[in-house]
């Protein structure tokens, strides 16, 4: 078996050293192009992950200057919190009305202005635009419409339905969040089916239709898995946007009643804000991220091994 050279191995980091100043030196003003992406890095995005990070370890009043060191402490309290997995079940119910909901909506209104009806435009600009408007405005609006002598009440009265609690009753005020911000976002969704719609080629249902293929069949067996992109893209974006929840219960309910509206967002929120908690808000933060990654994570894998991908 041969020794290696001693003097080529004295040579390699060398060689090494002066490939990287090389690289360095080929193009500097490419270096300069990206500095600006460097600085915004660094300041909006490493910065405020590493502090994050940091204020979980730490016990922090944001009103004085010590940070004594906690360890795990606010971890530990964390899962022993009720208040934390109340609002973590609050938020799964707010996902399993609003994601379905949404998806169904806004694909069955992107099939329709998808067709060459009047006023096409209008439609598409005005479902689109509650998206672009202040989420606080549009819970007042609807804070003023699910209120008990509020417009929804009053046409349930002329049926004799009488009033319902819509953000009274803890049974009941989580789904009416949950329809709320359904039809804020609908527009935002219905214009990524719409523009999937858009790309599927018209070759293919003029050659289903002179098959004689339904309208139903050429939607189950041409549209719909064309759309699967599209579909992952709005589950995976739905489910982020549903963790986030945050407007809607805080102007509208404050987290209650009971409880029964308090998202993950909101109750951190409180904590850091209202309680000075900014260790144990952070801590908060740092799961809450932790569980959108992981439950996004399962649903791209799961999504793309049903449709095949």
């Amino acid at each position: 078996m041969s020794r290696a050279d001693p003097g080529a191995a004295r040579q390699m980091p060398a060689k090494r050293v002066g490939l990287w100043r090389s690289v360095r030196a080929s193009n500097p003003v490419g270096y300069l192009f990206t500095l600006p992406y460097v600085i915004f890095f660094t300041i909006f995005t490493a910065y405020p992950l590493g502090f994050a990070f940091f204020l979980t370890v730490h016990d922090w009043n944001i009103v004085r200057t010590e940070r004594p060191f906690v360890g795990a402490r606010n971890y530990e309290r964390l899962f022993s919190d009720e208040l934390f997995w109340q609002a973590l079940l609050n938020t799964g119910v707010f996902l399993a009305v609003h994601i379905p909901l949404q998806i169904v909506i806004a694909l069955l209104l992107s099939v329709v202005l998808n067709q060459q009806i009047r006023a096409r435009g209008f439609f598409r600009v005005a479902f689109f635009l509650p998206f672009v408007t202040s989420g606080a405005i549009i819970s007042l609006v609807w804070l003023r419409l699910y209120a008990d002598d509020g417009l929804l009440n009053a046409y349930l009265s002329l049926v004799g339905l009488g009033p319902v609690g819509w953000l009274s009753d803890p049974n009941v005020a989580m789904t009416s969040i949950a329809v709320m911000a359904t039809w804020k976002n609908v527009g935002y969704y219905l214009m990524i089916f719409l523009a999937a719609l858009q790309a599927i080629p018209d070759q293919l249902y003029e050659e289903a239709y002179l098959n004689g293929a339904t309208a139903w069949q050429r939607f189950a067996h041409i549209t719909f898995p064309l759309l699967n992109p599209a579909f992952i893209l709005v589950v995976i974006l739905s489910t982020i946007g549903g963790f986030s929840l945050f407007v809607e219960p805080f102007v509208m309910t404050g987290g209650g009643p009971l409880d029964s509206t308090l998202s993950l967002v909101l109750y951190l929120y409180q904590q850091a804000f209202q309680f000075l908690r900014m260790g144990y808000a952070a801590a908060i933060g740092v799961v809450l991220a932790l569980m959108i990654f992981l439950v996004t994570v399962i649903q791209r894998r799961y999504l793309e091994r049903e449709v095949g991908y």
